[in-house]
């Protein structure tokens, strides 16, 4: 039990509000609880039958992250790039979790190899780098950052409405080729602007605050009816947002539903020289469309940070028309920013995302926690305490089918069930139960047990 000082000096700890910028923020009261929480130490579980916990990260995942995962004792394998199927292929066969960028694509193919794979960390918002159903099936949960690179998208954003408002991308072109181009033509204050934003999310709405603390007025659409932030108002269709908006910002997921969301059609309904910022996903705007509407001057200028199909590395020519057919029409443009993908390319948000991720990853591994998971039931229990010496945590994955719950209990029946906790997600099902005493053979005669159902997915055993 925590003496009144401990509290005492939790409590304060947790008012102190002041922070680095690398530092994920908490309310007090979220940070008052993990901090009691702790002052009773949990009990350090490790797994049955998996051996050292083996992780693989690509594409430069940020140090946060590999320090997270080399404390937990961890073996880290680090590459700054992506790496080809056929190498991919071979380094995924033994690992036990992969953490990757936007470039990696973990498709079925590759998938079908991970023998060990237990869980996948996007160290970023999207995820459909991954075969998020068929890693389901294959008992892999997927983890990614929705929240920490929100405000570096919506910084850039501002940055690219008030660059476009000022054309300050042809300016700056034309100052760096030794031309002097003086005008006003044009070129507008976004003061009293209205910004029409498409998404009103983690980075939405972040945007809707800032814009409007410059003096836009902001509308916003999405799918769900959501409390509108400072003046700003929600609108009922997308046609309503395209009629009003002076500019108009993209913050969507990638799914069947938006691909080619603002096409002739939209960029027909849009106010004249009004401009479009994609920062979300490449497939959202038909380029060659708005190529076609910004020569025709419906559109007074763009913004893109995402594409269709990207290089795969960074290098010169790399963006091309053999990569997309409308490249370079695209670059012969003007007023059109074109930047490659770097929406949450700051040292704050990479920072933030590998701790966000790799906490994630390591309370899945460590504790079977799932709760955040983008393609698996979210379960959670409470950790084990340190006198808990003689219990096991179950986790089991399988089938969501009738009669499992059945088998698996029966097994499980010859021991005390401290707390037991299932939930499904379609197809997939998730049991985690902590069962108290039980020796190494008991352990061992549970994971095999287990192993022989005829609906499992997967079994992790801890203690």
């Amino acid at each position: 039990m925590a003496s009144p000082q401990q509290i005492t000096n939790a409590f304060q700890q947790a008012m102190n509000l002041s922070g680095s910028p690398h530092e994920v923020s908490m309310s007090p009261t979220q940070s008052y609880m993990s901090q009691y929480s702790s002052l009773k130490p949990a009990k350090a579980l490790k797994p049955f039958s998996t051996g050292d916990i083996k992780i693989l990260l690509l594409e430069n995942v940020n140090t946060t992250a590999i320090n997270i995962f080399k404390t937990q004792g961890y073996q880290v394998e680090f590459y700054k790039s992506s790496l080809p199927e056929d190498e991919l292929i071979e380094k995924i066969k033994d690992v036990h979790a992969i953490g990757i960028r936007s470039k990696t694509k973990l498709s079925e193919k590759i998938l079908r190899h991970a023998k060990n794979l237990v869980v996948v960390g996007c160290f970023c918002i999207g995820t459909n780098q991954v075969d998020l159903d068929f890693a389901a099936k294959s008992g892999i949960a997927v983890f990614n950052s929705p929240f920490s690179n929100s405000r570096s998208v919506a910084e850039l954003v501002i940055a690219e409405i008030i660059t476009l408002a000022r054309q300050l991308g042809d300016r700056s072109i034309e100052m760096h080729t030794g031309t002097w181009n003086k005008v006003s033509s044009k070129c507008w204050e976004i003061r009293g602007k209205t910004l029409g934003i498409v998404g009103y999310g983690h980075i939405g709405s972040q945007l809707s605050v800032l814009a409007e603390a410059m003096g836009m007025n902001v509308i916003y659409h999405d799918i769900l009816s959501i409390m509108a932030l400072g003046n700003s108002k929600q609108v009922t269709t997308l046609d309503d947002l395209l009629s009003q908006a002076d500019f108009v910002s993209l913050h969507v997921p990638a799914t069947s539903e938006t691909k080619n969301l603002l096409s002739a059609p939209q960029f027909a309904a849009m106010k004249d020289g009004a401009y479009v910022i994609n920062a979300s996903r490449g497939t959202v705007v038909d380029i060659g469309a708005l190529v076609q509407a910004m020569k025709a001057g419906k559109i007074a200028g763009a913004a893109l940070d995402v594409y269709p199909n990207e290089p795969a590395k960074n290098g010169e020519d790399l963006f091309n028309d053999s990569l997309n057919s409308w490249a370079s029409e695209l670059c012969s443009l003007r007023n059109v920013i074109l930047s490659p993908h770097i929406g949450g390319s700051t040292e704050e948000a990479q920072s933030a995302i590998g701790i966000e991720v790799a906490t994630a990853l390591t309370k899945y591994i460590n504790e079977g926690n799932s709760q955040g998971a983008v393609n698996f039931p979210e379960v959670a229990l409470r950790p084990l305490d340190l006198d808990q010496q003689n219990t096991v945590r179950v986790l089991y994955v399988h089938h969501n089918v009738p009669g499992v719950l059945k088998t698996v209990n029966n097994i499980l029946s010859n021991h005390n069930i401290e707390k037991q906790f299932t939930d499904s997600q379609g197809d997939i099902a998730y049991l985690m139960a902590d069962i108290a005493d039980v020796d190494l053979s008991d352990i061992k005669t549970l994971y095999e047990q287990l192993e022989q159902t005829p609906y499992k997915i997967g079994t992790r055993l801890l203690y």
